[in-house]
């Protein structure tokens, strides 16, 4: 069966996957056969086995390979009954499966190397398999005679029928792809290349010191020019003359190296979304004409070039997310029809990167998911019981759908019922550091929404001030800016509007929106910038546009990654932190926090420079002046000149811990009945009493701050020890 040439590069990569994947199922096959495995580790195993499976029959369909899909559903087919009751496998059944494994393979580098058209037809080979699987009532039978009458099978795999020979192991997992020459490339790990990245990352951080030093030596010559043309100082504004320039074509050639070499990196580790992204109007094609529906898949941001890592893990994901869209969520064309919808079912795939974030959006305009039926087959599958499917809300009920074994379908088909599919997905995007959102109305569609991070290589990043707090956003998040003209401005009531391209945009003032000072309308001549995200767009006001960098965004820590403002920090030439916004959240409708007339004064105490600029971030929020201490040593200096209304301290720190701070503080008179809330990376119930005891006022872990707890926390401590909350 030939292959579209298109796709021949894809399959090619498929065929590395599917190496790599049935390495994985091979190990898990040869763990199955062990003695003395617990129920809940054999259940876990055979997961995996029907999650690596369904994976491999997705992507196969895919791309056209309906060989290989057919194979790996019969391997479904055989490893279901002993999944069902969650056995150790029979040897005789492992060497069944080994051999559809070889078989598969086979097939798959086969086309890989083009020579699919030369494939005899799989048919005899695919009834072998079928004779050697299990009918489902002979599943749960004792291990030694499950399979007697299975045909036996020697290493490597039984003389197969149709003329395919068994595999070596060298064939199957050869260190260099056939018909390549080993001069074709080099191999290296991805460790390799992420560790040359990570140096490119410190080259440009060292360009930017040298483009601040650049500026300090300009300052220091026009600080000489103030002086007067004095012939005492002619040599020393010549000399600092010359080396200013050779520093900033020092400082140009520099920015030139490091970004060739971080395009050159990416061209090595990077590929468009349109690599897997394209072969899927296909699958979405096939599978439509077979289950007798009709739909279109658009794709929109497929010129996003991405880690070629993360996109082979998200190719299986979005194949699961779209057959199930297909299959349960798409009407057929008459029901479509008498609805008042076309008869063509509408797919989006939509792909959009900004900073380091990035967002896949996978929708459809069908029946929607129906929350009474999700109820139902979750309390019938056992997932949950009458009484906790009775409390769930709509929004708990359509995270079911993510169970391990959920399926609404009762009999098992070739796309759906094995209970295997949004499981997977949730499962491979929590192993990428990301999350899965849906949500969904009856009638009109359902939509997932993956966030996902992506620290390969700097972001463009435009940084901005709002009063004195200086915060990043993505560039790929502005469309532009402009300076606020009051012809231009629509003050209402309630909201201000900014008249722009013949709409009507919400204006938003940023140093209100962090809680720092109250909403007010742009006076003339204020930076707006044309903020969108989401299909939304607003116009931020901010006081000033300090200019753009190339920064490297990175992650936020995990205890307080759910900041919904931040998706992230970098570090500027100096070492200063600066936060990222995350666009999305400039852009929602979210209450804004009122400050409070009376200012409050509150100290952070913290030996991490991203926990101190978080919890300022979070107290300037709810209208407190914050300043900060990086030890406990110089949180006493600190409160030995200002007065404060509350402390956040670390509980564990290396010069001084919160402990010790507390008891230095419960000796003075001046600080004996200030407010200390300690918080702690350590949630137990250990550290919380240890604390506690030391006489502070409050605990929190760094997940509660990460919450939103920390602000409710100070305002109650303050309450409670009589201050001026």
């Amino acid at each position: 069966m030939p292959v579209d040439p298109m796709l021949q590069p894809l399959v090619a990569g498929f065929a590395v996957e599917a190496q790599e994947v049935i390495q994985k199922v091979t190990m898990d096959l040869l763990e199955l056969e062990r003695e003395g495995l617990e129920n809940d580790a054999l259940a876990k195993i055979y997961t995996r086995l029907g999650r690596h499976l369904h994976t491999l029959k997705g992507s196969a369909s895919s791309l056209g390979l309906q060989d290989l899909g057919d194979i790996a559903h019969k391997l479904e087919d055989a490893l279901a009954p002993l999944k069902a009751h969650t056995q150790k496998m029979p040897r005789p059944v492992v060497d069944v499966l080994l051999h559809g494994l070889d078989l598969f393979m086979l097939r798959a580098q086969a086309h890989a190397d083009g020579r699919g058209d030369d494939l005899p037809n799989p048919a005899a080979a695919l009834a072998q398999l079928v004779a050697a699987a299990p009918p489902p009532e002979e599943a749960a039978v004792l291990p030694g005679g499950a399979f007697a009458q299975a045909q036996p099978v020697v290493a490597g795999g039984p003389p197969s029928a149709a003329g395919t020979p068994p595999v070596p192991a060298e064939a199957l997992f050869s260190p260099e792809p056939t018909g390549e020459s080993s001069d074709a490339g080099w191999r290296v790990s991805a460790n390799q290349v992420t560790s040359l990245m990570r140096e490119v990352e410190r080259l440009r951080e060292v360009r930017l010191r040298v483009e601040e030093r650049s500026r300090e030596l300009e300052r220091v010559s026009t600080l000489l020019a103030k002086q007067g043309l004095l012939a005492e100082t002619a040599e020393a504004r010549t000399l600092l003359s010359g080396t200013g320039r050779s520093l900033r074509t020092d400082g140009e050639e520099t920015s030139d190296v490091v970004d060739a070499l971080e395009d050159g990196l990416k061209a090595i580790t990077t590929r468009p979304t349109r690599t897997i992204l394209d072969p899927l109007q296909r699958m979405v094609r096939d599978l439509s004409r077979q289950l007798g529906k009709e739909a279109r898949l658009s794709v929109v941001g497929a010129e996003v070039s991405l880690d070629r890592r993360l996109l082979e893990k998200l190719q299986g994901a979005l194949v699961h997310i779209l057959r199930n869209a297909v299959d349960h969520g798409l009407e057929m064309p008459a029901e479509r029809e008498k609805a008042g919808k076309h008869h063509e079912g509408a797919l989006t795939l939509r792909v959009e990167q900004q900073g380091n974030l990035l967002y896949l959006e996978a929708s459809d305009d069908g029946r929607g998911i129906d929350l009474a039926q999700v109820r139902k087959a979750a309390e019938k599958r056992g997932l949950v019981t009458a009484e906790e499917v009775a409390r769930l809300n709509d929004n708990q009920v359509r995270e079911l759908i993510f169970r391990e074994g959920f399926s609404t379908r009762s009999d098992v088909t070739d796309t759906s019922g094995r209970g295997v599919g949004l499981d997977a997905v949730r499962a491979t995007v929590e192993s990428l550091q990301g999350r899965i959102e849906v949500s969904s109305t009856r009638g009109q569609g359902t939509r997932f929404v993956l966030t996902l991070p992506v620290d390969l290589g700097s972001s463009p990043v435009l940084m901005v001030r709002a009063l004195e707090q200086f915060v990043g956003l993505p560039m790929l998040a502005v469309e532009s800016t402009q300076l606020a003209r009051p012809d231009m401005l629509r003050v209402g009531k309630r909201r201000t509007h900014l008249e722009h391209q013949g709409q009507l945009l919400p204006v938003v003032d940023l140093g209100a929106r962090l809680g720092l000072r109250a909403s007010s309308p742009p006076t003339e001549g204020q930076p707006l910038l044309i903020v969108q995200s989401g299909g939304k767009r607003v116009a931020l006001g901010v006081d000033a546009v300090v200019g753009d960098r190339d920064l490297v965004i990175r992650p936020l820590p995990s205890e307080v990654r759910d900041v919904a403002a931040w998706q992230g920090a970098a570090t500027l030439s100096r070492g200063e932190l600066l936060l990222i916004l995350r666009p999305d959240w400039v852009v929602s409708d979210s209450e804004k926090v009122t400050v409070s007339a009376v200012s409050r004064r509150a100290l952070v105490v913290d030996d991490s420079l991203t926990a101190r600029a978080l919890h300022r971030a979070m107290l300037e929020a709810g209208g407190f002046q914050v300043h900060l201490a990086a030890s406990g040593a110089r949180a006493l200096e600190r409160l030995q000149a200002d007065t404060y209304d509350v402390v956040i301290c670390d509980l564990d720190m290396e010069e001084m811990d919160g402990i010790e701070l507390i008891a230095r503080l419960r000796e003075r008179k001046d600080t004996h009945t200030l407010p200390v809330i300690l918080v702690s990376a350590h949630d137990t119930t250990v550290a919380r009493e240890r604390g506690l005891a030391s006489g502070a006022d409050g605990f929190l872990s760094k997940r509660e701050c990460a919450a939103g707890r920390l602000l409710a926390e100070v305002l109650d401590v303050m309450s409670r020890r009589g201050s001026r909350a």
